[in-house]
């Protein structure tokens, strides 16, 4: 396995609740902040604009504007985010010329999902099939996770316009997988298969592997309980070592970030074998991601309402990487 080491590199500092990151080809990082329900970006030089104020967000509770994306070809930014009455993804067309950015008029891809104070689920990804990835939370209210009829505690599949691909697993249906509690890290290994970090309610966080049209339990089960029907988890932890939020992985090896556990978990690409890093250093971790040249990044959150900030919190933060002895 890969496992971070040497001091880490502050990348940027003083983020208000960031909730993720987008790194485009020219260095310039993108942040979302979901409080302010903005996205920023950093130039490579350090200088930082607002991108984009999203219009109709509304902060509430753990909602506001969460998870970004940016198409391979880098032709639209994607945001996800809460408003008064729903959750959705709308994306902005991307411009970007000799270093600077700038985004066009939004247009919504997805709508009406259902938005709570909590369990929004958020992240938002493209799979190397070209396709969006979307988490969506049970919103609080259990019995959707289960339910065709909603959206709500789901995985979602959907084309870069918004349109349903032909090849989901529920014909004419967004839903890719269902049973989720609040599914907020995404990731595909180096076969193409799609991995999930899972919020658990009072005893288990969980690492699934996501088949198409897989059924993950919630709320009938919570962890590795061998339910007929429902897909076991690849791996749980205590709820008190992790809530996981972000999901990476890199060179075969797995990053998975902890905010109540306040610490980034390596795991084996199997599953098999798990080591926690930065305890307590570091604070609540939204986010993880490759950087350049084989880096690891990391998103605090410390001042979500949540934390204890300290001074120049929020940070990214990157560590080399090496293989472990």
């Amino acid at each position: 396995m890969l496992v971070p080491i040497g001091e880490p590199t502050v990348l940027a500092e003083d983020l208000d609740a960031p909730w993720s990151v987008v790194r485009l080809r020219s260095g310039t990082m993108l942040i979302s902040e979901r409080d302010l329900e903005r996205v920023l970006a950093i130039a490579p030089n350090g200088e930082r604009s607002v991108l984009v104020s999203v219009s109709g967000a509304k902060a509430q509770g753990e909602g506001g504007v969460l998870g970004i994306a940016v198409d391979p070809d880098e032709h639209y930014l994607y945001v996800a985010a809460t408003s008064a009455t729903d959750n959705g993804v709308r994306r902005y067309p991307l411009l970007q010329d000799e270093g600077s950015v700038t985004v066009g008029a939004a247009e919504w891809v997805l709508r009406d999902l259902p938005r709570g104070d909590n369990h929004n689920g958020g992240r938002i990804a493209f799979g190397p099939d070209g396709m969006l990835y979307v988490t969506v939370g049970d919103a609080g209210q259990r019995n959707l996770a289960q339910r065709m009829d909603s959206l709500g505690g789901k995985i979602l599949r959907i084309e870069p316009d918004g349109g349903i691909p032909a090849d989901n697993p529920f014909p004419g249906s967004p839903i890719y997988s269902l049973g989720h509690r609040n599914p907020q890290g995404l990731a595909w290994d180096a076969d193409g298969q799609l991995w999930a970090s899972e919020f658990g309610q009072n005893r288990w966080d969980e690492l699934n592997q996501i088949v198409p049209g897989g059924n993950y339990g919630w709320p009938e089960v919570e962890g590795q309980e061998a339910a007929p029907d429902f897909i076991e988890p690849v791996r749980q932890w205590r709820t008190s070592e992790a809530s996981p939020s972000g999901l990476a992985f890199i060179d075969g090896t797995w990053f998975m970030a902890a905010l109540r556990g306040q610490r980034v978990w390596t795991i084996s690409a199997d599953g098999a074998q798990a080591q926690d890093w930065f305890v307590d250093l570091h604070g609540r971790i939204r986010h993880v991601l490759p950087g350049p040249d084989g880096t690891l990044w990391l998103l605090t959150n410390n001042t979500d309402g949540r934390g204890s900030p300290a001074a120049g919190d929020d940070r990214l933060i990157e560590y080399r990487l090496a293989p472990q002895d």
